[in-house]
């Protein structure tokens, strides 16, 4: 099989999780890392056996791939100049901040030809898959429900760990647009386009930053069915992330993507395994025991954090090697930020926010962030 030339833009905690499945994937000759800081590129790189690069357009020459780890707001810019340069491209979730920074991405590799992909690793959970397949194989009829919660906790140490954490400029969004993502795309992976939406946020017990700890929604999708959001990084230590569909033949099915304590990339491992939490289909009740079991040892086997990185990072690869689109498309990445800007919207706006939503032009309140 045929390696590409792979590099890594930005060169903070979650850059290291890229850097190891660059290096091991037969798919990848990791050969180049970004940084405005000479010396921490430097640094990094070396670790890998790679170069160091300050000058992102001379580091793009030697690149046919590249994955984005800078901060949210600055996912846009490098990209753009990496597909403008031949090199496809896969960003960390959230593929942006903005609509904007969305779809300039998106413009830039349909004209050039190049991939463009976004991360969303949870998609690769074995308890995932099975509530995917369950949907499309018509276990639960048509879904008519679907609900997201995901309650967790971010302290002041946090904030602190990194300078851009907590602000709007910076981070782009607090628990909506940093720990939510991976939840709110399964929400509409499993559940299809979204026809209008109704939401609130709030800062309700982190005063020492900016963006928002807290967001609900309610949904109506494009099929009909109806949603529901709840998301918070208020509630101490840590608790869960949940992912429920419910069918119109009265069945349910779901997966619990995170439990114990909030996972913190590059600085905390993933604590519980993922499993399917939720499974009434007729017939299949009684392995739900045994999913458990399976999937506990399956986790006990494995880095969990570089595992399923490694997936989608192969998946990508391949996908250009191949000539055919990666499961997680810039497209893909971009429903997910219509559905948070929705919410800053809606809130800002206080009525239902209609899909599909544009950028929003002569406005200076961040999407309704800076309210």
């Amino acid at each position: 099989m045929n390696k590409l030339r792979t590099g890594i833009v930005g060169c903070g905690k979650v850059s290291h999780t890229h850097a190891r499945a660059l290096s091991e994937l037969r798919e990848s000759e990791f050969v180049a890392a970004y940084s405005r800081s000479a010396d921490k590129a430097a640094a990094f790189a070396g670790q890998y056996g790679a170069v160091g690069y300050d000058d992102l357009d001379a580091m793009l020459k030697e690149l046919e791939a590249v994955v984005i780890c800078t901060p949210h707001p600055f996912h846009a810019a490098p990209a753009v100049r990496a597909l403008e340069a031949g090199v496809h491209v896969l960003v960390e979730k959230p593929l942006a901040a903005t609509l904007q920074d969305c779809d300039a991405m998106v413009a830039a590799a349909a004209k050039s030809g190049c991939t463009l992909a976004t991360v969303s690793q949870r998609r690769w959970y074995t308890p995932v898959i099975r509530v995917k397949r369950a949907i499309e194989e018509g276990k639960i009829g048509a879904p008519i429900l679907g609900m997201v919660t995901m309650l967790g906790w971010r302290d002041q140490p946090y904030y602190r760990s990194d300078p851009w954490r907590g602000s709007w400029r910076m981070e782009g969004g607090g628990v909506l647009v940093n720990q939510a993502p991976h939840q709110l795309d399964l929400l509409i992976w499993f559940m299809g386009p979204v026809a209008e939406l109704f939401g609130y946020w709030e800062n309700l017990n982190h005063p020492y930053i900016e963006v928002e700890d807290t967001a609900i929604a309610v949904i109506r999708f494009a099929n009909g069915a109806l949603g529901n959001i709840v998301v918070s990084n208020s509630q101490k230590p840590g608790l869960y992330g949940k992912v429920h569909v419910h069918g119109n033949n009265g069945a349910s099915v779901g997966v619990q993507t995170d439990g114990g304590a909030m996972f913190v990339s590059g600085m905390t491992p993933v604590l519980e395994p993922p499993v399917n939490d939720l499974w009434n289909v007729p017939g299949e009740q009684s392995l739900l025991k045994r999913w458990e079991r399976e999937d506990t040892e399956f986790f006990r086997t494995i880095d969990a954090t570089n595992y399923y990185h490694r997936l989608q990072v192969e998946d990508f690869l391949r996908a250009v090697l191949e000539h055919r689109q990666p499961l997680v498309t810039g497209r893909e990445g971009r429903k997910t930020v219509e559905l948070f800007t929705a919410i800053y919207r809606s809130n800002r706006d206080r009525q239902p926010v209609q899909f599909p939503l544009e950028p929003e032009s002569g406005r200076e309140d961040f999407d309704g962030r800076l309210t």
